[in-house]
């Protein structure tokens, strides 16, 4: 089928009462609809039969050779102990209920499973971040009113 018979059929099928138009040839398949419809999809035997299997090639990614002579040495990771309270959506976290007013919890702030820990803004919803386990704040891993991410660790609880 040429461009212009199917833009012919388009114009046609706009200027119409037709609201679903399903046209078949012997290698071309059409479906539109003016109503808000489910599109029909092919089974699996007409994707296999009509769809040419694409070619794979192999990519290779080489790391680049970092000299010891001019990289520092890093120190030693030293394991987490306790448990990270991660941020479970991307926004902007507010360590106080309101501006001035001390912060929910700081560093060596015992908590209870539930305590809230801060509050993480998005879309101007206000979403309180609560501790999921008992124990002593170590850290506070975030500013007041910094953009956090998703997964992000908000706070060190020991």
């Amino acid at each position: 089928m040429e461009f212009s018979e199917l833009q012919e059929i388009l114009k046609q099928f706009d200027s119409s009462t037709v609201r679903v138009l399903d046209l078949s040839k012997k290698d071309f398949h059409l479906f539109i609809s003016k109503d808000k419809v489910e599109m029909p999809r092919p089974s699996k035997n007409e994707l296999t039969e009509t769809q040419p299997t694409p070619e794979i090639q192999q990519i290779v990614v080489e790391k680049p050779v970092i000299s010891e002579e001019n990289e520092p040495a890093a120190p030693p990771a030293q394991p987490q102990k306790g448990k990270t309270i991660d941020s479970p959506l991307v926004g902007v976290t507010y360590l106080s209920p309101a501006p001035g007013e001390p912060a929910f919890k700081s560093a060596g702030d015992k908590v209870k499973k539930g305590d809230v820990l801060c509050i993480v803004e998005a879309m101007k919803l206000m979403n309180e971040i609560t501790s999921d386990t008992d124990g002593v704040i170590e850290a506070v891993l975030v500013e007041n009113e910094e953009v956090v991410e998703y997964g992000q660790p908000l706070f060190q609880i020991v």
